[in-house]
C-alpha cells in the first residue's frame, strides 16, 4: 500500500514538473485556458447557487433552533451564520461538490483522450501534452474556484437572511446588525486560502487520474470515481491541516 502511494505521488510530481515548459503556441494555450475558465466557472455556477442558498437557509434555521435562551440577542444568530458559512461551509462544502462536478469532468475528458489515442497523436506532433492539456485546467480551477467560493459565501449569507426573515425568526435589521458584529477580515483570507488549495487539489488530482488511464471505457469510469474520492479525502485532510495552521 505504501509503495503504491509513493508510486502515485512520484508520478504526480513528475506530471506537475512536465507542465512547466515553454508553450509551443501561446495563443493556443490562452484559448484552452479561457475555455476551461468558462467550463469550470460558468458551468458550475448553477449548482453552487442552489447549494449556497439552501446551505445559508438551513444554517439560520438550525442556529435559531439551538439558541433559544432569551438572554442571547437575536443578532447572535446572524453572527454564527456568517462565521460558519465563511469559515467552513462556503469553501469546504462547495469544493466537495465541485470535486464531483469539475473533477469527474476533467478525469473523464482526459481519460477519453488517452484511450482514443488523441494524447499520443499530440505528442507525435511535438506538443507537450501535460502543458497543453493539464496546465490550463489547473490554472483555470485555481482562478475560478475561489471566485465560486466567494459567490457561495455571499449567497449563503443572503439565503440565511431571507430564510430568517421569511420564517419570522429574526428581522432584517437584527440580521444586518449581527453581520457587522465582531467581523474579522482574517476569516475571509482564511476562506480564500482554503479555496485556492482545494481548487489546485481538484484539478491536479483529477487530471492525474484521467491522464494516466489504461484500458477502455470501464477504466475511464473507475478513474473518474477514484479522482473524485481521492480529491474529497485530500480536501478534508487539507481542511483540517489549514485550520490547525492558520487559525
Amino acid at each position: 500500500m505504501e509503495f503504491k502511494f509513493f508510486y502515485h505521488f512520484g508520478n504526480f510530481l513528475l506530471m506537475l514538473k512536465g507542465m512547466f515548459s515553454r508553450p509551443e503556441n501561446m495563443k493556443m494555450y490562452w484559448k484552452q485556458f479561457m475555455q476551461q475558465c468558462v467550463d469550470i466557472g460558468v458551468g458550475s455556477f448553477g449548482i453552487v447557487f442552489i447549494i449556497s442558498l439552501f446551505m445559508g437557509g438551513v444554517t439560520t434555521l438550525q442556529t435559531a433552533y439551538q439558541l433559544v435562551s432569551p438572554i442571547i440577542p437575536k443578532s447572535t444568530i446572524a453572527q454564527v451564520v456568517r462565521d460558519t458559512i465563511i469559515l467552513e461551509f462556503a469553501p469546504t462544502l462547495t469544493c466537495i461538490v465541485l470535486a464531483g462536478v469539475v473533477g469527474s469532468k476533467i478525469a473523464s475528458e482526459l481519460g477519453n483522450m488517452r484511450i482514443s489515442e488523441q494524447i499520443d497523436a499530440l505528442e507525435i506532433m511535438g506538443i507537450n501534452t501535460k502543458g497543453y492539456l493539464i496546465a490550463p485546467k489547473i490554472m483555470a480551477a485555481v482562478l475560478m474556484i475561489p471566485v465560486l467560493v466567494a459567490i457561495a459565501g455571499f449567497l449563503g449569507v443572503w439565503g440565511g437572511k431571507e430564510a430568517g426573515v421569511l420564517s419570522g425568526i429574526i428581522s432584517s435589521e437584527q440580521f444586518m446588525q449581527g453581520l457587522r458584529q465582531e467581523f474579522k477580515a482574517y476569516n475571509v483570507f482564511f476562506a480564500m486560502a482554503k479555496s485556492y488549495t482545494f481548487g489546485f487539489i481538484i484539478a491536479s488530482v483529477s487530471a492525474y487520474y484521467g491522464y494516466n488511464v489504461n484500458g477502455g471505457a470501464l477504466e475511464i469510469g473507475k478513474a473518474s470515481t477514484t479522482a473524485v474520492v481521492v480529491s474529497c479525502v485530500l480536501i478534508l485532510f487539507m481542511d483540517y491541516a489549514l485550520t490547525a495552521i492558520l487559525l
